[in-house]
């Protein structure tokens, strides 16, 4: 699977782009102090108590506050759309589900998340003042987003339809993979998205990680895309490292 870049000039996504990662969190301020040590974030107030994480400047991810104890602690990726509600639409006719109906963030424009065939979450995202990641592919930011489905197949009918310019697209270049669960999870992990990170040296970062708190969950291991290793941090949320 591949995305369209956008172009950097414009500063905005095509449909089916990953374009934004943030990260539900029970202690925000110990969110805050793991990943601006981790990656080098600064932060800044964002809407409704959540807080934008910036590296150099600019945008790369937020964090917000958990307030639903019996939902997930997780990094859920999200995906550019001109319109949230057609494609939601879209998502139901092909076997999928919208798990959160189209949410207006204030003028930051409008949040969905939604479920594959499989369960697997991802969000959506319609922009209006924020169009997503101000930079990207660089040490510290968004590198790639990994789907882990049972059925691949299913993956790529469901995928392969909703986001066809973005990944079979002339200027087409790769940012979202799928794999089976099962090449780097034990078989019992449901279906799901992994946001990684980028970094230029991925051992200290991982030690890193075991001071601040988090752990590793797989070790490091070799894809088409980078070496990679997954980790979570010092409150349970899952994400991998990649070092191209």
């Amino acid at each position: 699977m591949a995305e369209n870049r956008a172009s950097a000039e414009e500063n905005t996504y095509g449909e089916g782009v990953p374009c934004w990662v943030d990260a539900q969190l029970p202690d925000l301020a110990a969110g805050r102090r793991f990943y601006g040590e981790l990656f080098g974030w600064t932060f800044e107030e964002a809407y409704g108590g959540s807080v934008w994480a910036r590296k150099d400047g600019e945008a790369v991810a937020g964090l917000a506050h958990k307030a639903d104890g019996r939902m997930p602690t997780v990094w859920t990726v999200y995906f550019a759309t001109p319109d949230v509600v057609r494609l939601s639409g879209r998502i139901r006719e092909a076997g999928g589900q919208v798990v959160m109906a189209p949410v207006a963030l204030g003028e930051l424009g409008t949040a969905v998340l939604a479920a594959d065939p499989e369960g697997a979450v991802f969000g959506l995202w319609q922009a209006a003042r924020h169009s997503g990641f101000g930079t990207r592919h660089k040490p510290g930011t968004f590198g790639w987003a990994e789907l882990y489905a049972r059925d691949t197949e299913t993956a790529n009918t469901f995928y392969g339809g909703l986001f066809t310019d973005a990944l079979f697209g002339p200027d087409a270049a790769p940012d979202f993979g799928r794999a089976p669960v099962s090449d780097v999870f034990p078989v019992e992990m449901p279906p799901h998205f992994l946001v990684h990170f980028r970094v230029e040296d991925i051992e200290p970062v991982l030690g890193a990680v075991h001071r601040l708190g988090g752990r590793v969950q797989v070790p490091l291991f070799e894809t088409s895309y980078g070496k990679v290793a997954v980790v979570t941090d010092n409150q349970g949320a899952s994400f991998a490292l990649l070092q191209r």
